[in-house]
């Protein structure tokens, strides 16, 4: 009988050692799991924070900029993963994860707020279902896609975004050039701000150009180009319903250099058209995330600013420093010189926000009507995520300054 009540506790330690072995194992998956997003959700935040730090500066602000809600969301998920290893016996590694998650979790609201707080001062109406439905460009089409001029034997053609599709009214316009560091890229990447803005009463001309290769520079091409497309919206506006007062002129990063330096060269009166035949200079004239001065992207060579330099202008400053001079914005500003919106992002490291404000001062002190928008927790190209805040604020921005111009 001893020999029997002896067995059974022995037999219970056994049976228990064993479930603990199970739960081990059940939980270690969970655990693991939980720390993979402690680690990316910990490693994303910090580099929104603290863009300087190598590598995880560069695309924590991407991702943590442009997608705050759903870095919050995975690190509530690992959150709630770490406290189920926890009270199921992983007690310090849960523990930990726990706290590293939650502190992830709180940088990204954090993050959230900053942006919903810009947001409404801009006057945007916030969708939240765009921030998460609208992860990328959208897809959506243009009303017309036409060819506005012939060059090299290359059509270069324009997307045209109508106000309700309709060819009637007064509306106001704008030629807008994509970014692509001179060299790449093409119309296609405006089509969500062009549908929105059309959407919204601004009947919007994305326009290809002729991009640069390493046989071919297009320092003197692109923006012929550019005038060519202004002046065909120009010779067009009434079958378009434009108001031929308020057609303007932007672009995105390499294409707001374009379109700042075409629209102050115009103005300036030290551009001419290859084919002769000069537009009028544009009501206003917008540059998100641009390159103020092409000297400096090339001695800055971030994100492989000096190629698309050295490709634009076919070589380097000191080989061809009068065309470094023609093509920068910086060296063009004069009185008199049409509106001027600038947008860049707080965290742009191929752009430097401190650039971007310097380029404005100069404009502002020759007496230059200039707004300057920093976006907050915002990388390059902060507009490629359609739905983020960032992007829903910086149309709302250009809307309108465009309408007030």
């Amino acid at each position: 009988m001893l020999a029997q009540h002896s067995a059974r506790p022995a037999g219970a330690a056994s049976s228990a050692r064993r479930l603990g072995w199970l739960r081990w194992l059940a939980l270690t998956p969970v655990a693991l799991l939980a720390s993979v997003l402690a680690f990316l959700t910990a490693a994303i935040m910090l580099g929104a924070y603290v863009p300087a730090i190598p590598k995880i500066g560069m695309i924590g602000p991407v991702l943590g900029g442009q997608y705050p809600f759903h870095m919050a969301f995975l690190a509530l998920i690992g959150v709630a993963l770490s406290a189920l290893a926890w009270r199921g016996g992983l007690v310090r590694w849960g523990r930990t994860v726990a706290a590293i998650t939650a502190l992830s979790a709180v940088a990204a609201l954090v993050v959230c707020g900053v942006q919903f707080a810009a947001a409404r001062r801009a006057g945007t109406s916030v969708s939240l279902g765009e921030v998460f439905s609208q992860l990328a460009y959208p897809g959506v089409t243009p009303d017309t896609t036409r060819t506005y001029a012939v060059r090299d034997g290359e059509s270069l053609k324009a997307d045209v975004y109508l106000p309700g599709g309709q060819r009637a009214g007064n509306a106001p316009a704008v030629v807008l050039a994509h970014a692509g560091g001179f060299h790449t890229f093409d119309k296609s990447d405006l089509r969500g701000t062009g549908r929105w803005l059309a959407d919204h009463g601004v009947a919007v001309f994305a326009v290809d150009y002729r991009l640069a290769t390493p046989e071919r520079p297009t320092w003197d091409k692109a923006p012929q180009d550019l005038l060519s497309a202004l002046r065909w919206v120009q010779d067009h506006a009434d079958g378009f319903g434009l108001d031929p007062a308020r057609i303007s002129l932007g672009g995105m990063s390499a294409g707001g250099t374009l379109a700042l330096d075409t629209a102050y060269r115009l103005k300036n009166g030290t551009i001419r058209a290859a084919d002769g035949r000069i537009p009028e200079p544009p009501a206003s004239v917008v540059g998100f995330y641009p390159g103020t001065d092409v000297t400096e992207m090339w001695r800055a060579n971030m994100d492989r600013s000096r190629d698309a330099a050295e490709w634009f202008t076919g070589g380097t400053p000191q080989q061809y420093p009068q065309r470094y001079r023609e093509t920068s914005p910086v060296a063009q500003v004069r009185a008199g010189l049409p509106p001027t919106l600038l947008v860049v992002g707080d965290r742009d490291r191929s752009v430097r926000p401190a650039t971007v404000r310097a380029f404005g001062d100069v404009l502002r002190r020759h007496g230059v009507d200039t707004r300057i928008e920093e976006l907050p927790f915002a990388d390059h190209a902060f507009d490629d995520a359609y739905g983020s805040l960032t992007s829903q604020t910086s149309r709302q921005i250009l809307l309108g300054f465009l309408t007030d111009h």
